[in-house]
């Protein structure tokens, strides 16, 4: 299995890598070049051993000096080769015009595009690197329409899905749609989140031999979020254990009519492994909301008063699923601001959050890109357009720890920023946001730290979704289907 390194970063970041193993090591930048093209080639044979007839797509910068090099060393293992060239070679870097004249040296000769890509089986696309800061236009556009629009050939993007911005994971107007991304030097975090995984496909990643010593003095942006960082924190409990040692849940929500999102909260914060679980919810359904789960403890909650008592015996609260905003869910999150347990925040609490903002260091605040835009007065176009900073913000203004989630989730506490690279888009269901929520309360309730309970949590929720998928598919997946997932992971030897 190829797993990728921990460490990501800006484009920014891997330039300074790439100029350090220059200057400070003495690689020269061709024969950068001339390893990378390599390892592209190398993972294109072993993923589509039966392609014969390569096309290589080459801009003017360095990732179409990638470009050349490949299909210099392609040619000379007997492939049919062409090369479609888009950018000016009295524009190119030294190394890239090198590298050029390496494939010209094949006595082949590069093409212009002429609007429309011939048959092949493969496509290379070395059209853009991670240094893209502005909109594809013109003939790059129209190049990467006609890639994307190829029915049989696999398509094989160096660096990064051209057009894909490599800080943000967003679209610039039109991007490479890839089916493998072969990154080297140091993971852009663009590939893991927004538009990235929809676009990078599979990611591969070679160092080029770059020495370790020099990552562990170079900063990263953010690090991939790891199952296997967490394991250590699900050992097997004491045969002495009681429900005491598990914390006591409390799920505030549930107004008239969204009995669902409590229920939902509570089952999975119970099936985290929370010794106890409460629910506050709205008299209307108070009385059967635990029919089939017995387990629950529900209470009638008419007023803040109501719920003052059940605020006593939690030590840890989720607060929003089924909220609304109404003079019913108004004083509850009046008495929840008041108080200083451990809480997650979802749904609803956040859009009353919005409009009453406040800053605590003792919350997990879980927001889609709606109630992200909502939080920070923004558009959720806005939030998309750069998560990483969207996450940043919403921790500086509200504190604690925040989870944008989304394609990428990104868990914050503003130091650390997480990315996962779990989940599918069969978890675009009612209800989902609500398990989230459950499980990172029964985390917080087992006393993991905020930041360790939200990660888990993300993890979790993203890896029993991705199980559940596999057995019976994407389509109709619901929040409940979850839990025997769920429950084995968190049991996992």
């Amino acid at each position: 299995m190829h797993i990728l390194p921990d460490r990501l970063y800006t484009a920014a970041q891997t330039r300074e890598i790439d100029r350090t193993i220059i200057e400070d090591h003495h690689i020269s930048g061709s024969e950068l070049m001339s390893r990378a093209a390599k390892a592209a080639l190398d993972i294109l044979m072993r993923s589509w051993p039966q392609a014969k007839h390569i096309t290589v797509f080459c801009g003017a910068g360095n990732n179409g000096g990638d470009g050349y090099d490949l299909a210099h060393q392609a040619i000379n293992k007997g492939f049919l080769v062409d090369l479609i060239e888009l950018g000016q070679p009295d524009k190119m870097s030294d190394e890239a015009a090198h590298a050029r004249q390496g494939f010209l040296s094949t006595g082949h000769k590069p093409q212009a595009f002429s609007g429309q890509v011939a048959e092949t089986d493969v496509i290379v696309d070395a059209l853009f690197g991670t240094g893209l800061d502005r909109p594809v236009t013109g003939h790059y556009a129209e190049a990467i329409a006609a890639i994307n629009n190829t029915v049989q050939a696999r398509i094989l993007s160096i660096d990064i899905a051209s057009g894909l911005n490599a800080d943000t994971g967003k679209v610039m107007g039109i991007a490479v749609k890839a089916n493998i991304t072969v990154s080297f030097l140091g993971l852009n975090q663009g590939l893991f989140t927004g538009d990235g995984p929809h676009y990078s496909g599979r990611i591969y990643f070679d160092d080029l031999e770059t020495p370790e010593s020099l990552y562990k003095t170079l900063p990263t942006s953010s690090q991939l979020a790891r199952f296997e960082h967490y394991k250590q924190q699900l050992k097997p409990r004491a045969r002495s254990a009681h429900k005491g040692d598990f914390g006591h849940l409390l799920v505030v929500g549930g107004n008239r009519g969204m009995s669902g999102a409590a229920r939902i909260c509570a089952e999975t914060g119970a099936r985290t492994g929370a010794g106890l679980i409460s629910v506050a919810t709205h008299p209307e359904h108070a009385h059967w909301l635990n029919i089939d789960r017995p387990e629950l403890m529900v209470s009638a909650i008419d007023s803040a008063t109501d719920l003052a008592k059940l605020l006593e015996k939690a030590s840890v609260i989720s607060f929003g699923p089924g909220l609304g905003q109404d003079a019913w869910s108004n004083p509850m999150f009046n008495a929840l601001l008041e108080i200083e347990k451990p809480m997650v925040m979802d749904a609803d609490a956040l859009n009353l959050l919005s409009q009453r903002p406040a800053y605590k260091s003792n919350w997990i605040l879980t927001p889609h890109p709606g109630e992200a835009g909502r939080l920070l007065g923004m558009s959720s176009s806005e939030i998309e357009a750069d998560r990483f900073h969207a996450v940043k913000l919403i921790q500086q203004k509200y504190g604690g720890v925040v989870v944008l989630k989304g394609s990428g989730s990104l868990i914050c506490d503003g130091s650390t920023t997480l990315v996962s690279t779990v989940g599918n888009p069969g978890m675009a269901s009612g209800g989902m946001g609500d398990a989230l929520t459950g499980i990172i309360g029964g985390l917080l309730a087992q006393k993991k730290s905020l930041f360790d309970a939200a990660s888990l949590g993300v993890i979790l929720h993203g890896m029993a979704a991705d199980r559940a998928a596999k057995e019976h598919g994407e389509r109709g997946l619901l929040a409940l289907d979850l839990l025997p997932h769920l429950r084995h992971l968190l049991n996992l030897k």
